[in-house]
């Protein structure tokens, strides 16, 4: 039913997650959302189908519906914690303008991972760049291009240097850094 799942914008899903900016996008594992083939056993994917094929679900008018509850509380690969009101904002910014603003931070990203990566970053950056609004990540980037400068750092030191940065950007903002994953039960413990 989902195999030829295709939308005009698979760099933002129908649930309101930033595929732009997700580690399986980049790492080209997926092609986002709608992108022909991705998560084939979505059921907000197959939800959309049956409402008439609505570009995202806030289109759609029995949104916000029980798919939402609680959707933001535990991440996946990509953080989830801003869906609702990432679709808020689209929905009042217009699609034009919530997609410019989805390609700088996409940009900014770009940036981060060619010059400011030890190779370990990337989850960090992604989760950073989808949280933070596009002013701070204007502002971060100014700061860790100002701290970096012209010395000549390794790809360690610059990514030291940029992830404090964040970290003190996030704190300020009161947005934690880290994906909220389900609690793997202890082995053997019981319910």
């Amino acid at each position: 039913m989902l195999k030829n799942f295709s939308r005009a914008d698979p760099l933002f899903s129908l649930c309101g997650l930033n595929c732009g900016l997700c580690v399986m996008y980049i790492g080209k594992y997926c092609p986002g959302c709608g992108g022909g083939e991705g998560n084939q056993s979505c059921s907000i994917a197959r939800c959309s189908l049956n409402h008439e094929g609505v570009e995202y679900c806030f289109l759609c008018r029995e949104y916000p519906c029980e798919k939402y509850v609680g959707i933001e509380v535990l991440d996946s690969f990509i953080v989830h914690r801003n869906q609702k009101k990432d679709l808020e904002k689209m929905k009042r910014i217009g699609r034009e303008a919530y997609q410019k603003e989805l390609h700088e931070k996409m940009n900014v990203l770009d940036l981060l991972l060619s010059e400011y990566n030890d190779g370990r970053r990337k989850s960090f950056y992604c989760m950073a760049v989808n949280l933070l609004e596009l002013h701070d990540l204007k502002s971060v980037m100014e700061d860790i291009e100002s701290e970096v400068g012209s010395n000549q750092l390794t790809a360690n030191e610059k990514a030291k240097i940029a992830v404090k940065i964040f970290e003190s950007m996030a704190g300020r903002r009161n947005i934690h850094l880290k994906l909220y994953k389900k609690k793997e039960k202890e082995a053997g413990t019981e319910d």
